[in-house]
């Protein structure tokens, strides 16, 4: 099988894991072997840091899993992650895991990788070990696009402050949410607007700053262009203040109550803001969508949805 093995968390798939995943391959062709690809599941830091709530995804399992396959590795081995896990020495889980159950011959990781009980398992420790069992090991440097480091808290970061633009591109694609279609207050229809309310499907998946996008959204395999809004709706007297998800399809009528639906975010148009009355809201809503529609022709094709 002559393995060549990475693992680390992937979440989001960026660029920069892209070209760990492109060297896997290129060395499982030299060795004719198999590329295996080794990700933890759940995030580490909500087993560890339970008590931590700030931590968002940019990927569920399920897109991680979509995401990685796209590159064409052979093997994804989703690990289970808990406190065993956590409490296994780097040197062990090399010769125990790594070596004597997938059989690797060549190990490849990230500029910043550790593993291993409290992190000790740096790429130096990591090669003295491959060293004891006869493998390679070998670390990449970190992609740096637009002057920009690539990792995966650089990109909650711009995906937090609506840099949707930003995050694409250090991405690779257009950041995505899934999520089903439930009932709304029904306000939009009522300002000739009608927008699909978004119930998450990974509720703890990131979403950018509150604000209106561009966006395109997929339903039953045809995709749509749309805008959509992120917020609390200040404009609405209401006794909570949750964030809410609303897609305003254009020239489309259907119901979609059940649905599953994926939106992908292609430009940060404009804040949340309260506005005097439902008046000015439809206004500003009118002008939202003619800027957007705009905007969409700037495109020379829009993103397709993976």
């Amino acid at each position: 099988m002559n393995p060549v093995v990475t693992i680390g968390i992937f979440d989001g798939v960026h660029r920069g894991h892209v070209e760990i995943l492109k060297r896997i391959r290129e060395l499982a062709s030299v060795y004719k072997g198999e590329s295996v690809v080794i990700t933890l599941w759940p995030h580490p830091r909500f087993v560890l840091q339970p008590e931590n709530k700030e931590l968002r995804l940019l990927s569920s399992l399920d897109e991680k899993t979509e995401l990685i396959e796209r590159h064409d590795i052979d093997n994804l081995i989703i690990l289970p992650f808990d406190r065993n896990l956590a409490n296994m020495t780097y040197d062990r889980f090399v010769s125990d895991y790594l070596v004597g159950k997938i059989g690797a011959r060549h190990i490849v990781v990230g500029f910043n990788h550790h593993f291993g009980k409290d992190r000790k398992g740096t790429f130096e420790n990591l090669q003295i070990s491959a060293r004891e069992h006869g493998i390679k090991a070998e670390r990449l440097e970190q992609v740096i696009i637009d002057n920009t480091h690539v990792s995966s808290s650089g990109v909650r970061h711009l995906i937090e402050e609506g840099r949707i633009g930003a995050a694409n591109n250090v991405l690779g694609y257009p950041y995505f949410i899934q999520g089903k279609v439930v009932e709304g207050i029904k306000l939009g229809r009522k300002l000739g607007y009608p927008t699909a309310n978004i119930q998450l499907s990974e509720p703890r998946k990131l979403l950018p700053r509150n604000g209106v996008y561009a966006v395109v959204a997929k339903i039953d395999d045809h995709v749509h262009k749309g805008m959509l809004s992120i917020g609390v709706r200040p404009t609405i007297d209401l006794p909570r203040h949750d964030r809410t998800i609303e897609v305003n399809l254009f020239d489309f009528d259907k119901d979609l109550y059940g649905k599953h639906i994926r939106i992908s975010f292609l430009e940060w148009l404009r804040c949340e803001k309260k506005f005097d009355s439902l008046q000015d809201l439809k206004e500003q809503i009118a002008a939202d969508k003619e800027e957007i529609i705009s905007l969409f022709k700037t495109f020379s094709s829009y993103p397709e949805l993976i």
